[in-house]
């Protein structure tokens, strides 16, 4: 009688175990590196995967419980975190930042941030693109009220910026490159020296403690496809292209501009990230004190560790 009550108990934990990790994902991001890597096989069908058009209402999905993990830009996971939601940076990215910019047309008269005040910006509110406009800001010594922005999801965004209701574009990777590549867009700033250049695989705190395993399997093999990924730039932008349907040398430009690479979540990652939290709060859009180290899990720093040796 006893065997058959612990029986019963288990059964929950045995259908948990057997239930897809649910994946959120942005368009051409952790997905596409995976199934081209290879880092699939074996553990693709363990995953059940969501794509998001941006980090924005990945974030909120994991505040609502819809997803386990995702990965997102530093600033959407801030802004998230920082208002509540029950999550925690698991690994970080890093990569080049010259591919998170403010655009303008190529034919526009605006050469820099400054040229742009009193103008309007679009970008999606929370994003790292509203993050580079605020630094490029700080940066030229300009108020952080110094232009209009006009809060998008990027295909509005780029539709206004395309149809000149704004004059100037602040978005991130691929847009950059497809613009620039495609239709010769300026940037008139971009976030290479004044933002960190971070990225975060977020999870909910309910999965860290019951899909510690899975979790630390998928940032391992993360990890090891972004490795691949920077070793075989051509071959993958050529795989990616044909799997987004966007132009190869679209994606050879942004891939080998950005360099990203799948890093732990260590001391420098926690400084950077305050780094942001600080630039959030002067604009008043971070309005309790928070600390990085409260928003990072370092526990799974050997998972990712060990995707980077085996890559």
């Amino acid at each position: 009688m006893l065997l058959g009550g612990a029986a019963v108990l288990a059964a929950p934990r045995i259908l948990r175990a057997q239930t897809p990790l649910r994946v959120g994902d942005q368009r051409g991001n952790a997905r596409a590196v995976m199934e081209a890597s290879g880092q699939l096989q074996g553990f693709g069908d363990r995953i059940a995967w969501s794509e998001f058009p941006a980090a924005a209402p990945l974030v909120e999905a994991l505040n609502a419980g819809a997803i386990d993990t995702g990965l997102v830009g530093d600033a959407p996971f801030t802004f998230g975190a920082a208002a509540g939601a029950p999550i925690k940076a698991i690994a970080a990215t890093r990569e080049n930042r010259e591919g998170l910019a403010i655009l303008v047309q190529k034919d526009s008269p605006y050469q820099s941030i400054a040229d742009l005040k009193g103008k309007r910006i679009a970008t999606g509110r929370g994003s790292i693109g509203h993050q580079v406009v605020l630094a490029a800001l700080e940066s030229a010594g300009l108020p952080l009220d110094a232009v209009q922005l006009v809060f998008l999801l990027p295909a509005d965004a780029k539709a206004a910026w395309t149809r000149g209701s704004v004059e100037a574009w602040a978005t991130w990777e691929p847009y950059v490159s497809q613009e620039e590549v495609l239709n010769g867009a300026r940037r008139v700033a971009h976030g290479q020296g004044i933002t960190p250049g971070l990225g975060f695989q977020a999870a909910r705190d309910d999965a860290i403690a019951s899909r510690r395993d899975e979790l630390a399997e998928f940032v391992r093999r993360l990890a090891a496809a972004r490795e691949w990924a920077n070793a075989n730039v051509a071959g993958y932008a050529k795989t990616w292209s044909e799997l987004m349907n966007i132009p190869a040398p679209v994606a050879e430009h942004w891939f080998r501009r950005a360099a990203t690479r799948v890093v732990p979540v260590d001391d420098s990652v926690a400084a950077d990230e305050q780094k942001n939290i600080d630039l959030y709060a002067r604009a008043g859009l971070v309005r309790r004190r928070v600390q990085a180290k409260d928003l990072l899990d370092t526990s799974f720093n050997a998972a990712i560790a060990a995707g980077t040796r085996r890559a």
